[in-house]
């Protein structure tokens, strides 16, 4: 071999070895997670969070900025028994790392109050999007759990899920350090009352999930722990109304909202089966990674 194949032989190795070793990358997310953000050069602010949907989903008063024109693709966002309707465009998004191209969906409703709106670590253009929620502590343990997108046409819009077995199935799993409590709804809490020993208890709340819209809320009680990687917990809050029936879990004699509407039909859609942990339990949690190429969601906790 002459010594100028040599050299491209040598060269072709070392690219090869220079792209194996390329990190993915990474972005990390701390505070409150609102960023300077542009939209077709309008400027605003977006919130950057765990539970956020991969299509961004701002105001109508930014989308208006921005000039968006809206598409023949429209949707819904569903919180319980209410819709939020929406519409989409796709436009220049700039959320502090460079512009890229996107489809952005917006509301007249905001999503939250907070900033002009609201986008997932699906919608992040890096592989790999760590949140880091408090300084670590010592004696953390870290957690990988599968992760999954919404499914269906639309599912690289919605959010991100980690996975558990529970009870032999799959139960979606969301990390939401914006809303106080941690959530299942209706038919998800039926699953783990069955495995765990639930027992609901107290009267019916009624706490903001999105959107504004309240929807109500009771507390269960699980007589056997639940681990979601290195949190367990055994109390939880419960949407009694919200996609499927609590009315065949123990009650501890608690009073029944008379406003509460029960859907006594077994859901056909196991989709709808999500327990969304919130900052009650996320106050043990330092970090939650979402990387993307490897489909996998780290947990690290005290």
């Amino acid at each position: 071999m002459s010594t100028a194949h040599t050299m491209f032989a040598a060269i072709l190795a070392l690219c090869a070895l220079t792209g194996a070793a390329t990190p993915a990358r990474e972005r990390v997310i701390g505070g409150n997670g609102i960023v300077d953000s542009t939209i077709a050069g309008a400027a605003g602010r977006i919130r950057i969070e765990p539970s956020g949907t991969g299509m961004p989903l701002i105001t109508t008063a930014f989308a208006e900025r921005a000039t968006l024109k809206s598409g023949m693709l429209s949707f819904s966002y569903a919180v319980g028994t209410e819709r939020v309707h929406g519409r989409t465009g796709v436009g220049s998004i700039d959320l502090g790392t460079g512009p890229s191209k996107h489809r952005i969906g917006w509301t007249a409703i905001p999503y939250t109050t907070a900033a002009d709106g609201v986008v997932g670590p699906g919608g992040v253009s890096e592989d790999v999007v760590r949140f880091v929620l408090h300084p670590p502590v010592p004696g953390e343990r870290m957690a990988t759990l599968p992760m999954t997108d919404q499914g269906g046409l639309a599912g690289g819009w919605g959010e991100l899920y980690a996975l558990i077995d529970l009870g032999g199935q799959p139960l979606r799993i969301r990390f939401d350090p914006y809303h106080a409590r941690t959530l299942a709804t209706a038919s998800a809490a039926v699953r783990i009352a069955a495995a765990q020993g639930g027992t609901l208890q107290g009267a019916v709340e009624k706490v903001e999930i999105a959107f504004g819209i309240e929807r109500p809320v009771r507390t269960m009680t699980l007589a056997r722990s639940l681990a979601i990687g290195p949190l367990q917990f055994a109390t939880l809050g419960v949407r009694t109304a919200d996609y499927g029936s609590t009315a065949g879990l123990a009650d501890a004699a608690a009073p029944i909202d008379p406003d509460e509407v029960v859907v006594t039909a077994k859901s056909k859609k196991p989709g709808r089966d999500r327990l969304s942990i919130g900052a009650d339990l996320l106050a043990r949690c330092s970090s939650i990674v979402f990387d993307k190429p490897a489909k996998q969601i780290r947990l690290t906790c005290g």
